[in-house]
């Protein structure tokens, strides 16, 4: 139960950020986009620990738990210091935007400054705004969830959590976002990587 929370909770965070900047910004997110969101996270992370149940059986076991804590361990350095390479895709990307289907330099600029999915600036977020939104805080989640599940892990415990926490980081981020009085950047990403560092070790012992 405490991996699938760790795991959870850790993939969880870039969500609860992204709500509160949009909090900040006056930028609504309608209960529609809230459950897209959701779902499309959700999925994600459910096909990653699906691919992951799959190689696993190929694999033996001692392996599987080495490459699971050296994933995690990774994914957990990387979340430390993913602020900085925000900073550096942020002021790497280009201005123009074209909103087509899979764009993914779109996504890749929404990964970086995650207000940008409200690309027609209207302060609310449409269903398609918030597809875009949802498979840029899924990239990560995809290389976390496989780590994961190459270890022992509930997975249905896991989908379960992340519904219900999903709705719960955006709400309450969008909440929190609205009490600020002036915009705030709030790096949270460290947290998610202490978390991943704690659960790959949970891996091994």
């Amino acid at each position: 139960m405490l991996e699938s929370i760790l795991l959870v909770l850790a993939v969880s965070l870039d969500a609860f950020v992204a709500s509160i900047a949009y909090g900040t910004n006056k930028i609504k997110v309608p209960f529609i986009s809230v459950t897209i969101i959701n779902i499309i996270c959700s999925s994600f992370l459910g096909l990653s620990l699906l691919f992951g149940s799959i190689v696993k059986k190929f694999i033996p076991g001692n392996i599987t738990s080495i490459i699971s804590f050296s994933i995690l361990l990774l994914l957990g350095i990387y979340y430390l210091f993913q602020g900085l390479v925000k900073n550096y895709i942020g002021k790497n990307s280009s201005k123009r935007v074209d909103l087509k289907l899979f764009n993914f330099r779109f996504i890749i600029d929404i990964y970086a400054d995650e207000t940008k999915a409200d690309i027609n600036n209207s302060k609310t977020l449409d269903p398609k705004e918030a597809f875009y939104l949802a498979v840029a805080l899924s990239l990560d989640s995809l290389a976390v969830g496989f780590g994961s599940s190459l270890g022992d892990i509930n997975y249905f415990q896991v989908i379960v959590l992340s519904l219900i926490c999903g709705i719960f980081s955006i709400w309450t981020g969008t909440f929190l976002g609205r009490k600020f009085a002036e915009k705030s950047k709030i790096d949270l990403s460290w947290l998610g990587g202490i978390m991943l560092i704690i659960l790959s070790v949970l891996k091994v012992i």
